[in-house]
C-alpha cells in the first residue's frame, strides 16, 4: 500500500508529539504536515528534542497547510478551537479522514456539549456525523467513518472496564464510583501552576470533583449499553508521574458474583489485541503499560456484600489519545489495526 499522507494539527502538545513518535515508525504513514501556531517556522526537534534523528517538516500555521494533498489528519489542538478548524479542513478536502482527540465531536447531543463546555457547538453538521472512537466498541461504525471522535484517557479506561458489565446487565448502573488517576501530562503541555515540578511533585492532587467533563462521555456510553439515563460520580486526581492513568471502580453486583464480571471481561475481549483481563488476583499497574497501546482490567470482591472493585489502567498518551487514534486511522484504511502499535511497555 501507498503510504498515507498525514497531518497532525497541534503537534507541539503531548497528543500531537506522541501521534508523532508512533507515526514516525509506522510502515503506512508519512507525516507531511504538522501545525503548531505558535511554534510555526521551527524545526519540529526544537520544540522536541528527542526528535533529533527524524526528518521531519518544519512547524506551520494551520492555515497554510495544502490540505487536498493530504490523506487524514489527527487533531491535537484544545477542545472550542477544533470545531472550526475542522470544518474548514473539510470543506477544503471532503476526502479527508479526521481522527479527532479533543473534545469538541465526542458528546452526541448538542444541548449536553453546550453544557458541559460553556458555549454552542460550532459545527453541528459534523458533530452528528462524528463517530464516537471507542475502537473496541464501535470498530464498524469507525471503519466507515470521515470523522472519528476519539475519547478522553479517563473514558477510555472506564469504559472498556464497565460496559461490558453494563451491557451485561451484571452490575446496577445508578451505583458507579470511580476514582481516577492520571500523570501530569494529562492537564497538557501549557504552563499551569498546579503543574509545576514543586507544586505538584510529592503529592497526590483532586480536581473538578463532580464537575469533570469526561463525567458525560463515561454517562453517554454506559448509559447506551444498560439502555437508560446513568449518572456517575466521578472524581479525577493528579498524580507526580508524567505519563500513566489508573482508574478504580466501585460497583453493586445485580445479581452476580465478581467471578462472573471477570467471566465477562474475558469474554468481551478474548479477541482483542490490546486490551488484557488479568487473572484473579492479579492487579493492573501502570507500569506494565506505560509506553503502549495496551488496557490492563482487573477484578476484586469488595469485603462488602454484593459489591465488586473494577480496576483499569493505561498510558494516558497512547491508547488514551494518540495511540487509539492510529488504531482508529488503521482501520480506517483497511490495515491491520495493530499495524505501527505492538510496542511493548516500557519497564522500569
Amino acid at each position: 500500500m501507498t503510504k498515507k499522507k498525514i497531518g497532525i494539527l497541534g503537534a507541539s502538545g503531548y497528543t500531537g508529539s506522541d501521534a508523532v513518535r508512533l507515526l514516525a515508525r509506522h510502515p503506512n504513514a508519512d507525516i507531511a504536515a504538522l501545525t503548531a501556531n505558535t511554534h510555526a517556522g521551527k524545526a519540529m526537534s526544537e520544540v522536541f528534542p528527542h526528535f533529533f534523528m527524524l526528518d521531519l517538516p518544519k512547524l506551520v500555521e494551520w492555515e497554510k497547510v495544502d490540505w487536498t494533498r493530504l490523506d487524514a489528519v489527527f487533531c491535537g489542538l484544545p477542545h472550542g478551537t477544533t470545531q472550526e478548524i475542522i470544518a474548514a479542513v473539510l470543506k477544503a478536502n471532503p476526502g479527508i479522514k479526521i481522527l479527532d482527540m479533543s473534545a469538541d465531536f465526542r458528546l452526541r447531543d448538542k444541548d449536553s456539549y453546550a453544557q458541559w463546555y460553556g458555549h454552542e457547538h460550532r459545527a453541528l453538521e459534523l458533530q452528528g456525523e462524528a463517530v464516537y472512537g471507542l475502537t473496541e466498541l464501535y470498530r464498524e461504525k469507525i471503519t466507515a467513518a470521515r470523522l472519528v471522535a476519539c475519547p478522553g484517557c479517563y473514558p477510555t479506561a472506564v469504559l472498556l472496564a464497565l460496559v461490558p458489565l453494563a451491557k451485561a446487565k451484571l452490575i446496577d448502573v445508578d451505583d458507579i464510583i470511580i476514582d481516577a488517576k492520571s500523570g501530569v501530562t494529562g492537564a497538557g503541555r501549557g504552563l499551569k501552576q498546579n503543574t509545576l515540578f514543586s507544586e505538584a511533585g510529592e503529592g497526590l492532587s483532586p480536581y473538578s470533583i463532580g464537575s469533570h467533563r469526561h463525567s458525560a462521555e463515561i454517562e453517554q456510553e454506559i448509559g447506551a449499553a444498560a439502555g437508560s439515563a446513568v449518572t456517575v460520580n466521578f472524581t479525577p486526581h493528579l498524580i507526580p508521574m508524567a505519563r500513566g492513568e489508573f482508574c478504580t471502580s466501585y460497583v453493586r453486583l445485580d445479581g452476580a458474583t465478581p467471578d462472573d464480571l471477570r467471566a465477562e471481561l474475558e469474554r468481551a475481549y478474548a479477541n482483542e489485541p490490546f486490551v488484557h483481563v488479568t487473572k484473579k488476583g492479579v492487579l493492573p499497574q501502570t507500569q506494565n503499560v506505560r509506553g503502549s497501546n495496551y488496557v490492563q482490567i482487573g477484578v476484586v470482591a469488595d469485603r462488602i456484600k454484593d459489591r465488586a472493585i473494577v480496576l483499569s489502567t493505561l498510558d494516558n498518551l497512547v491508547k488514551g489519545s494518540a495511540g487509539q487514534a492510529i488504531q482508529n486511522m488503521n482501520l480506517m484504511f483497511g490495515l491491520p489495526e495493530t499495524t505501527g502499535l505492538e510496542q511493548i511497555a516500557l519497564f522500569p
